[in-house]
C-alpha cells in the first residue's frame, strides 16, 4: 500500500473554525462546505475536508480546541465570562512557570534550592491571594452588613430577607457577625464547586501505545491476535531529561489539584472566621465558658494554618503524580478547619453575646437613616481591627513579591534583605506601639506607616543583586535575554495582585455605595468602607494615568518605528507609483508592530511595573496610617483629592463588571479575542500547579488528545487504510506551543515520523523570554533534538513574516523560512484587488508554505519503513 502523510493543523488563540483552518472556500452558489468530524466531539474534534479520499498522498486535518476556552455563542458564555474574574489567580499560577531556573527532572527540585524556595514563596503568595478575596467578601458580610448595617432601611437594600438582623435576638451582641460569615463561606463553596467541576481537565490522560505515563499493556498472544500486527521499533535507552516539559506527569495533576484546593478552601474559611473571632478576642477577651470555646478555636485555626504553610513546600504538593489520594495531613487540615468555623459561630451565638457591652457600644446607633444628626452617626464605626487586617495583609504581600523576584533572580542569598526588612518592620511596629520591654519609648511623632518606605527600600536591595548564571541578562541572540532580568515571577504575580486588590476594593466600594443608597462612601455616609478602599480609589486613578502615559509612549515608539520601516521600503531614488507608496505605508505599520512587540513590549511592561511597585509601596504606607486620604468636609486642595478618589473609587466599583464584559467579548468578538484573548490563552495554557482555584488549563486536555491521535494513527497496521506514514504537526501561534508540548511528551519511535511546522511562532521573543526554563536559549534546543533523527535530519520548519506582530524567527537549529507579505504591492495575474496583508494569518496559503510542505511530504514518504513480515 502506498504511504500517506497527514498534516495535522492546530490553530491559535483566535479559535479559527475548522473550515477556515482547512482552507475551505464557499462555492459559487454561496454555500459553505462543512468539514467532516473524524475523531473527538463537539468541544474538541479532528476535522477533514469533505471528499478526502483514502488514496490521497497528503491529507489535511484540523484539530479544534477553541471550545475549551471560547466557543459558540451559548448560555455558557456567561459562565466563561465569570471565569475572567479569576484572572488574578491565573496570573499568580503562571508566575510559578516563569521561574528562570527549573530543574528538568522535578524530583531534583529541593525546597532549599533557589527554584524550590521560589516555588514555595509563589505558592504562599497564591494562598494569600485567596485570603485577599475572602477578606474582602468577609468585609462585606461581617463588616458592612453584619456590623454597620443596623437599620431596617439599610438591611432592605441587601437582597434577601435580612431585616431580622436589626431586630430582637439577632441584633444583640455579635450574633449578626455570625450571619455575615454566610457570604465568605458561600463564596468558598462556589469556588470549590468550580474547581471540582474542572477536575476532568487534569484527569485527562493520553490513550494509545506508549503515549502515557503508565506502562504499556502486554500485547495479545492468543490465537485471535492478528499475526502481522506491527511492533514499533524500540526506543533507545532513555537519557536524562533536559526540559521540564519532558516530564510524563506534567499534564496529569489531578491529585495535586485536589490536595491544594482543599488547603486553599480551608485556609479561606479559617481567615473568614478569624475576622470576627479576632475582633472578639482583642476588644473584649472572653471569660468563663466563652473562653473555653474561644481559645481552643483559635488554637485549631493556628495549627491548621501552620500545617498549610509547611505543606505548600512538601513533595506531596510540589510534585504532579496523577490521581493520588488526599493524604492524612490534608484531611487533618479539613478537620481543624471545621472545628475553627464551628467554634467561631458558637462563640458568636452564645446567649449573652461573647463580647458583651463593649462591642455593642462600638457599633453604629440605630435611626441614622431617619435622623443623621443622631449622636454617633456619620462617623467611622467600621468593624474594629478590619482595617488593620487589610493593611498588614497588603504590606505582607508586597514584601512577599519582592522576595519572589529577588530569589528568582539571584537565589537563596537574595532572601536576606526581604526577611531582614520584614523583621525590622515588625520590631519597629512593636516599638511604636510600646510592646517591646526594656526598650525606651518611641518618639511621639514616629508612626508605623513611616517605617514602610524604608523597609521596602531595604527589601528591594535583593532585587538588584547580581543575577545567577541561569538568568544572565547578556544573551547571545538579540532580544532573547530573560524578561525583566529574571524577576518575571514577581512581575507576573504582582500584576495578579494589583488586579485582585482592585477587584476587591471595587466590590467593597460598590456594596458600600448601594447600602448608602447612592451616597458617596468617601464622604459623610452611614456605611463606611474600610479606609484602604478609599486609598485604593486614589491609587487606581493615578495608576490609570501612568498606564495612559505608557500607552502614549508605546504609540510614539510605534510611530518612530513606522517611519523607519517606511524609509526602508522606499529607498532614495525609488520608482514606486503613488499607489505603491500608499501600500508601503500600510505595510510599514505591520513592520512597526512586529518590532514593537518583539523588541520593546517587555521593556515597556517592566517600566510600568516599576511605577506600579512604587505606587503600591506608597499605598501600603498610606493605609497603615489609618487616616483618610481627605477629610469628610474637603475644601480647596483636599476637594481635588476627594474628587480624584471618588472617580477612582467609582471606576473600581465598575471594574469587576468591566472585566466580565471583556471576558464575554473575548468569546464573541474576533478583534477582542485576538488582542485581550492572547493574555487569557497564555495564562490558561499552564497547569494549575500553584493556584488550584484558577481557571482550568486547556492544555491538560489538548496535549493528551493530540498525543493519542498521533500515536494511534502511526501505530496502525500497514494494510489499514487509515494508517499514516508520517505526520506534519502544523501549529499556528499558540498552537506552536501546544505542538511543542506534545512533541516533548511523545516517545522517540513516534517522533521519528513527525515533522514540525511552526508559524506565527512565539517560542522565542515571548515564551523564550518570559518562560526561559521551558523555551529559553538553553532549553528550546531540546525540541530540536527531539525532532532530529540518527542521520542528522532536523524535522522542524519555522515560517515567519516581518509583518507578523506575534511571529518571529527561531534560533534553535531549525529551518527558518521567510514568508513574503504581501505577495505584491499591486494586483497581478489578472486580479483587480491588492494582495492582502495577512500579517498573523493565512500562512498555509503562502507559496513558501506549500513548497516546503511538498518537500517534507516527499522526505517522510521516502523514510517509510519496509513492510514487516508476519510472525506466524
Amino acid at each position: 500500500m502506498i504511504g500517506r502523510v497527514l498534516e495535522l493543523r492546530v490553530h491559535g488563540v483566535s479559535n479559527t473554525p475548522p473550515a477556515q483552518i482547512l482552507g475551505l472556500r464557499p462555492d459559487p452558489t454561496g454555500g459553505s462546505p462543512q468539514p467532516r468530524l473524524v475523531a473527538g466531539g463537539a468541544a474538541t474534534g479532528f476535522y477533514r475536508a469533505p471528499g478526502t479520499g483514502t488514496d490521497d498522498p497528503l491529507v489535511v486535518e484540523a484539530y479544534s480546541w477553541g471550545q475549551l476556552t471560547s466557543g459558540a455563542r451559548t448560555a455558557r458564555d456567561v459562565e466563561r465570562a465569570l471565569w475572567t474574574l479569576l484572572l488574578p489567580f491565573t496570573l499568580a499560577n503562571v508566575a510559578l512557570h516563569a521561574r528562570p531556573a527549573i530543574p528538568p527532572e522535578p524530583d531534583r527540585e529541593r525546597w532549599s534550592s533557589g527554584p524550590g524556595l521560589t516555588a514555595w514563596l509563589i505558592r504562599l503568595f497564591c494562598l494569600s491571594l485567596t485570603c485577599t478575596v475572602v477578606v474582602a467578601v468577609t468585609g462585606i458580610g461581617v463588616d458592612l452588613i453584619g456590623w454597620q448595617c443596623v437599620d431596617d432601611d439599610c438591611l432592605r437594600r441587601v437582597p434577601g430577607p435580612w431585616e431580622f438582623l436589626g431586630e430582637g435576638w439577632w441584633s444583640e451582641g455579635a450574633r449578626a457577625l455570625a450571619v455575615g460569615l454566610v457570604a465568605p463561606i458561600g463564596l468558598l463553596a462556589l469556588l470549590g464547586l468550580l474547581a471540582w467541576r474542572t477536575y476532568q481537565y487534569e484527569a485527562q490522560m493520553p490513550a494509545g501505545p506508549g503515549t502515557g505515563p503508565l506502562p504499556r499493556q502486554p500485547r495479545p498472544t492468543h490465537a485471535d491476535a492478528p499475526p502481522d500486527d506491527p511492533e514499533p521499533r524500540p526506543d533507545r535507552p532513555p537519557t536524562e531529561p533536559t526540559n521540564p516539559l519532558q516530564d510524563r506527569t506534567f499534564w496529569h495533576g489531578e491529585g495535586q489539584l485536589r490536595r491544594s484546593a482543599v488547603l486553599h478552601l480551608c485556609t479561606g474559611a479559617i481567615v473568614a472566621a478569624a475576622v470576627p473571632l479576632g475582633t472578639v478576642l482583642a476588644m473584649d477577651p472572653p471569660r468563663g465558658i466563652r473562653a473555653l470555646v474561644a481559645w481552643p478555636t483559635a488554637a485549631a485555626g493556628g495549627a491548621a494554618l501552620l500545617i498549610v504553610v509547611v505543606a505548600l513546600g512538601r513533595p506531596g504538593l510540589t510534585r504532579r503524580s496523577g490521581a493520588t489520594r488526599l493524604g492524612r495531613w490534608t484531611v487533618g487540615v479539613a478537620g481543624l478547619t471545621a472545628l475553627t468555623v464551628t467554634g467561631t459561630v458558637a462563640l458568636l451565638l452564645l446567649p449573652d453575646g461573647p463580647a458583651g457591652t463593649p462591642l455593642a457600644e462600638l457599633r453604629p446607633p440605630t435611626g441614622c437613616a431617619r435622623d443623621p444628626g443622631t449622636p454617633g452617626c456619620l462617623v467611622d464605626r467600621s468593624l474594629p481591627g478590619y482595617d488593620w487586617i487589610v493593611s498588614w495583609l497588603s504590606l505582607g504581600q508586597l514584601l512577599l513579591l519582592i522576595a519572589i523576584g529577588a530569589v528568582a533572580r539571584t537565589g537563596r542569598r537574595a532572601l536576606a534583605p526581604p526577611v531582614t526588612a520584614a523583621g525590622l518592620l515588625v520590631l519597629g511596629g512593636s516599638w511604636v506601639d510600646g510592646r517591646l520591654p526594656l526598650v525606651p519609648e518611641a518618639p511621639e511623632p514616629l508612626k508605623v506607616w513611616m517605617l514602610v518606605v524604608p523597609a521596602v527600600a531595604l527589601a528591594a536591595v535583593g532585587l538588584v543583586l547580581p543575577p545567577t548564571h541561569a538568568v544572565d541578562e547578556r544573551a547571545a541572540a538579540p532580544h532573547s535575554a530573560v524578561a525583566w532580568g529574571g524577576r518575571g515571577p514577581a512581575v507576573i504575580a504582582g500584576a495578579g495582585w494589583l488586579l485582585c486588590v482592585a477587584n476587591c476594593a471595587g466590590l467593597l466600594y460598590w456594596v458600600a455605595d448601594r447600602l448608602n443608597n447612592g451616597a458617596t462612601p468617601s464622604g459623610r455616609s452611614m456605611i463606611t468602607p474600610p479606609v484602604p478602599v478609599l486609598w485604593s480609589g486614589l491609587a487606581f486613578a493615578v495608576a490609570i494615568v501612568a498606564l495612559a502615559v505608557t500607552v502614549a509612549r508605546a504609540g510614539l515608539l510605534l510611530n518612530r518605528l513606522r517611519r523607519q520601516a517606511y524609509d526602508e521600503l522606499t529607498p532614495a531614488g525609488h520608482a514606486l507609483s503613488p499607489h505603491e507608496l500608499r501600500r508601503c505605508r500600510d505595510v510599514s505599520l505591520f513592520h512597526a508592530l512586529h518590532r514593537l512587540v518583539g523588541e520593546h513590549a517587555i521593556r515597556l511592561v517592566g517600566r510600568y511595573a516599576v511605577v506600579a511597585a512604587g505606587l503600591a509601596t506608597l499605598g501600603c504606607a498610606a493605609v497603615l496610617s489609618h487616616a483618610r486620604p481627605h477629610p469628610m468636609r474637603a475644601t480647596e486642595g483636599a476637594a481635588v483629592v476627594k474628587f480624584v478618589a471618588d472617580v477612582g473609587g467609582s471606576m473600581l466599583g465598575w471594574l469587576p463588571v468591566l472585566v466580565a464584559a471583556i471576558g464575554a467579548l473575548v468569546y464573541r468578538n474576533d478583534t477582542v479575542r485576538r488582542t485581550v484573548g492572547v493574555i487569557w490563552d497564555v495564562g490558561t495554557f499552564w497547569p494549575r500547579s500553584a493556584h488550584p482555584l484558577a481557571p482550568p488549563s486547556y492544555a491538560e486536555r489538548a496535549v493528551p488528545e493530540l498525543q493519542t491521535r498521533i500515536a494511534g494513527l502511526l501505530a496502525l497496521r500497514d494494510d489499514d487504510p487509515r494508517r499514516m506514514a508520517g505526520i506534519i504537526l502544523s501549529g499556528h501561534s499558540q498552537g506552536t506551543v501546544i505542538c511543542a508540548a506534545v512533541i516533548l511528551q511523545l516517545p522517540e519511535r513516534w517522533r521519528r515520523r513527525i515533522w514540525f511546522f511552526s508559524y506565527g511562532c512565539q517560542l522565542t521573543r515571548l515564551y523564550g523570554r518570559v518562560f526561559p526554563a521551558y523555551f529559553g536559549p538553553d532549553r528550546l534546543p531540546t525540541l530540536t533534538g527531539a525532532l532530529t533523527t540518527s542521520a542528522g535530519r532536523s524535522g522542524w520548519t519555522n515560517f515567519w513574516r516581518s509583518t507578523d506582530p506575534l511571529g518571529w524567527p527561531v534560533d534553535a537549529g531549525e529551518r527558518n523560512t521567510t514568508v513574503r507579505d504581501p505577495e505584491a504591492l499591486h494586483p497581478s495575474d489578472g486580479e483587480v484587488a491588492d494582495p492582502p496583508i495577512r500579517n498573523h494569518s493565512g500562512y498555509p496559503q503562502a507559496p513558501e508554505f506549500q513548497q516546503e510542505r511538498a518537500r517534507v511530504t516527499r522526505l517522510l514518504l521516502r523514510e517509510v519503513p519496509l513492510p514487516r513480515r508476519s510472525l506466524g
